[in-house]
C-alpha cells in the first residue's frame, strides 16, 4: 500500500512561516551579539597602554632658589619669637639663609628614536637641570637639554642622548577628533609615577588665554604632574599635549585641556629646525565684526576681521587701511579675528599672499608679503597725525556721550600724542548704549562712519549722513591709551 499523500497546500505555508520566524530570530541575535562582542573586545585598554607607554617619560627639574636673609616667613617681624628663630638658624649654621635646590615634576613623550622629547614650557621653564626617566625602566635618569620653547603655546622641545634607538610615538590629526571619541591620557600625576586615565573628547577648539590656543577638552583625569604628557586616540597617536585643568581645588574634576596636535607639530618642527618659532605677521590691529558693526558698515553678514589700525608693516606697504574688513586670507575665508590670527601665524615668513578686504562696500584684493611676528612684537609705532590749529573747546552731548574737541591741555592730560586729532569723551551717560558698550571718560573718538572727525560739527555731519542713508547705527573708531577699537552706536529714532 502506498502512503497517503499529504496535500502540499497545507504543509508549505506553515513551513515557510516557521523558517522566516527562525531567520528573524537569528538575525536579531546576531545584531545584538555583534555590539556586545565589540564592547567585550574593547573592555581593556591594556594592549594599547602596553604598546605606547614606553614612549612616555617622567620629567624632573631642579632649580636653585635663593635662601632667606633672615627669619622672615617663620615669625612675624617684631614678634617675641623672632630672636628665638634667629638663634635656631644660627645654631644650624645659618642653613635657612643658604641657597637651596627646588624640584618639580612633569611629564613628556618621545617623538623620535634619536631622542626628541615634547613637554610643556611651564614644566621646564627656569630649570637649571632637567632629568628624564622612562617607564617601565630601571630608575635610570637621563639628562636632557632644551632645544627650544614657545611660551605662546606652552610647548617645549627637549633632547636626550641614548646608546640606542628610543621607543617613540607619532602625532595624529587632531582636526578629525570628534566630540565623544575615546582618549587616553598618560603621565606622572602628583608625582605618583606612571599613570593611565581614560575618557572622551568633551569639546574642541577651546581657547583659554593665548593667541594661538586650540585646546581639546577632555574628561580623562589630568592632575598636577600630568602637564606635558600625551593625550592619545585609540590608534595610539598623540592628538594633544596635556596642559591645564579647570578646578576649584587643584585636582581633576573632569575638565582638562590638551593643546591640539596640529598646533604642536608646527611648533615642534620650527623648534627643531630653528630653535625658535617663526610666525607670519600681517601688521594690523583687528576686532571681530559684530551684528551692529556689520549693519553700520552695510555688510551682508557679521563675519571677517575689522582692521582698526595699520601701523608700519606688511599690510600698510600693501595698501591696507583702517576700516577695511578682511574677508579672505590666502584663499581661506576669515570668520573672525581668532581664525585670522591663527592662519597668519601658521603662514611662512616672507610668503606673499592674497588678502581680500571690503572697503566702502567694494571688494579689494591686496598682495601682502608677510613679516615675522616675533620681530615685530613690541615694535609697533604710534600713529601720528598733524596737529590741528588751536581753537576754543566746544562741548556737546551726543549719542550718550559728552564730547569736546581735543586741545593741547587735554592731549597732555590724556597722555596722547601731541598731534592726535579727534573728540575727547569727558562723560558717559550710564543709562546709555555707549556706556553699556564700554565707552568711558578719557576715550578719544577719531573716526565716525569711517571718516576722520576733528570737531563736533564733523561728528554731527556723520550722524546726519548715516540717518539719510537709512543706517540704524553709526560706527565709531575709539582709542583708549593708544589702542583702537570700533564701536557701533544706535542712532536716535
Amino acid at each position: 500500500m502506498q502512503p497517503k499523500a499529504v496535500p502540499t497546500s497545507i504543509i508549505s505555508p506553515i513551513t515557510v512561516q516557521m523558517r522566516l520566524l527562525l531567520l528573524a530570530v537569528l538575525t536579531l541575535a546576531f545584531m545584538l551579539v555583534q555590539p556586545l562582542s565589540a564592547v567585550a573586545q574593547q573592555s581593556s585598554l591594556a594592549p594599547l597602554a602596553e604598546k605606547i607607554s614606553p614612549s612616555v617619560v617622567n620629567i624632573t627639574t631642579s632649580t636653585v632658589v635663593a635662601g632667606r636673609t633672615g627669619p622672615q616667613g617663620i615669625a612675624p617681624e617684631g614678634s617675641p619669637f623672632e630672636d628665638f628663630f634667629r638663634e635656631f638658624q644660627d645654631r644650624n649654621n645659618g642653613d635657612g639663609n643658604r641657597p637651596r635646590r627646588s624640584s618639580a615634576l612633569g611629564s613628556g613623550f618621545v617623538i623620535s628614536e634619536d631622542g626628541y622629547v615634547v613637554t610643556n614650557n611651564h614644566v621646564i621653564e627656569g630649570a637649571d637641570e632637567i632629568m628624564i626617566e622612562f617607564y617601565p625602566g630601571d630608575g635610570e635618569l637621563m639628562k636632557a637639554e632644551v632645544i627650544g620653547t614657545d611660551p605662546n603655546t606652552d610647548i617645549a622641545l627637549l633632547k636626550v642622548e641614548a646608546d640606542g634607538p628610543l621607543p617613540f610615538v607619532s602625532f595624529g590629526d587632531s582636526d578629525i577628533a570628534r566630540v565623544g571619541d575615546w582618549v587616553v591620557a598618560m603621565g606622572n600625576p602628583l608625582g605618583q609615577g606612571f599613570s593611565v586615565s581614560a575618557g572622551i573628547v568633551s569639546a574642541r577648539n577651546r581657547a583659554l588665554s593665548g593667541t594661538y590656543d586650540d585646546y581639546i577638552q577632555t574628561d580623562a583625569a589630568i592632575n598636577r604632574g600630568n602637564s606635558g604628557g600625551p593625550l592619545f586616540n585609540m590608534d595610539g597617536e598623540v592628538i594633544g599635549v596635556n596642559t591645564a585643568i579647570l578646578s576649584p581645588n587643584g585636582g581633576s574634576i573632569g575638565i582638562g585641556f590638551s593643546m591640539a596636535s596640529n598646533v604642536v607639530t608646527r611648533v615642534v618642527d620650527q623648534l627643531k629646525e630653528f630653535g625658535e618659532t617663526r610666525r607670519g605677521w600681517l601688521g594690523v590691529r583687528i576686532q571681530d565684526v559684530t551684528e551692529d558693526v556689520a549693519e553700520a558698515m552695510g555688510l551682508a553678514s557679521a563675519s571677517g576681521a575689522l582692521v582698526t589700525d595699520v601701523p608700519e608693516g606688511p599690510a600698510k606697504e600693501a595698501g591696507m587701511e583702517a576700516g577695511d574688513v578682511i574677508m579672505s586670507f590666502a584663499g581661506n575665508e576669515v570668520a573672525d579675528t581668532r581664525g585670522l590670527v591663527r592662519t597668519v601665524g601658521n603662514s611662512p615668513v616672507g610668503e606673499t599672499v592674497r588678502v581680500v578686504v571690503m572697503r566702502d562696500g567694494k571688494s579689494v584684493t591686496l598682495r601682502v608679503t608677510l613679516g615675522r611676528r616675533e620681530e615685530a612684537e613690541g615694535a609697533v609705532p604710534a600713529v601720528a597725525t598733524a596737529p590741528d590749529e588751536d581753537q576754543d573747546p566746544v562741548t556737546k552731548d551726543l549719542l550718550g556721550l559728552t564730547l569736546t574737541s581735543l586741545t593741547d591741555e587735554l592731549r597732555q592730560e590724556l597722555g596722547t600724542d601731541a598731534g592726535a586729532q579727534g573728540l575727547a569723551v569727558t562723560a558717559v551717560d550710564e543709562t546709555s548704549e555707549a556706556f553699556e558698550k564700554g565707552l568711558r571718560a578719557g576715550d578719544i573718538i577719531t573716526e565716525a562712519g569711517q571718516q576722520k572727525v576733528t570737531s563736533i560739527s564733523d561728528l554731527e555731519k556723520r550722524v546726519e549722513a548715516a540717518e539719510e542713508a537709512g543706517r540704524k547705527s553709526l560706527l565709531l573708531l575709539v582709542r583708549r591709551a593708544g589702542d583702537p577699537r570700533f564701536v557701533a552706536l544706535s542712532l536716535a529714532e
